[in-house]
């Protein structure tokens, strides 16, 4: 993530001194460490978007020298993560087996969960609100 959202707006998405293939190998050894690199990645991305203004907006921005309007480049990366955390998600499922806490709507209780929506009739709203609770 650093790699694509360092310097966002000013430097080619695919910076020189990353190294994809260490990526690949065991060099996090804690979960402290893991966090850390987590949030460290997240947050370089939300500074990212905080820089995009009026302004700035319609610059080209270049992943492996790929031109990308800014709204390419952002709905790229987001589908990769979102590719990546499945993966992260499906890994967690298969260490933990029936342990497995569902992350959305739990095996089984969809018909229930529906009916409780469609009770509350048509409304704003925003589909997360029932994970904010």
């Amino acid at each position: 993530m650093k790699s694509r959202w360092m310097d966002f707006l000013t430097s080619n998405g695919e910076k020189e001194w990353r190294n994809r293939d260490l990526e690949f190998e065991s060099v996090i050894k804690t979960k402290k460490e893991l966090l850390d690199k987590w949030e460290e990645g997240w947050k370089c991305l939300f500074d990212a978007l905080k820089s995009v203004n009026e302004e700035n907006f319609e610059i080209k921005i270049y992943i492996r020298n790929q031109e990308h309007s800014i709204i390419e480049a952002i709905n790229r990366q987001l589908a990769h993560y979102s590719f990546h955390i499945g993966q992260i998600v499906f890994i967690g499922k298969m260490l933990k087996g029936n342990q497995w806490k569902s992350l959305t709507i739990p095996k089984g209780e969809s018909k229930d969960f529906n009916k409780e929506k469609f009770l509350k009739g048509k409304h704003k709203g925003h589909f997360s609100d029932d994970l904010k609770n």
